[in-house]
C-alpha cells in the first residue's frame, strides 16, 4: 500500500516504513506527526483518488531527526574590482519514519 501526500508545499510518495526529509514541522525528535492531506491511496488492488483530498484516510509518522541539508554557497564576484563575496546556507529538514496509512472511519 501506497499514498501521496502534501505537506509544506511540496507532494510525496510514502509507503509505511519510508523515510522521507520534510520542510520543518516543529515536532520534538521522537514525537507523532500525522498528516492529513492524503491525495492519493493505493492498496495493490483498488484506487482512490482525492478531489483534492481524501478526508477518510491518515498518514501517520514518527519524527526521527532534524537534519540539515546539503550546503549552497552563493559566490558574488566582479572582476578587476577587488570585490567578491562568499555566503553558504544550509537549510533544516525533519526526516520522518511512516509508520501507518490508515482509515480514519
Amino acid at each position: 500500500m501506497y499514498a501521496i501526500i502534501q505537506t509544506g508545499g511540496k507532494q510525496y510518495r510514502v509507503e509505511q516504513g519510508d523515510e522521507i526529509d520534510v520542510e520543518l514541522l516543529g515536532v520534538e525528535d521522537g514525537g507523532q506527526v500525522e498528516f492529513s492531506e492524503v491525495l492519493f491511496v493505493h492498496d495493490g488492488q483498488n484506487t482512490r483518488l482525492g478531489q483534492p483530498t481524501l478526508n477518510d484516510f491518515v498518514v501517520k509518522g514518527e519524527l526521527v531527526a532534524t537534519i540539515a541539508g546539503p550546503k549552497v554557497v552563493a559566490f558574488k564576484y566582479k572582476r578587476r574590482k577587488d570585490q567578491q563575496t562568499k555566503h553558504g546556507h544550509r537549510q533544516k529538514y525533519s526526516r520522518v519514519k511512516i509508520t501507518e496509512i490508515a482509515a480514519t472511519a
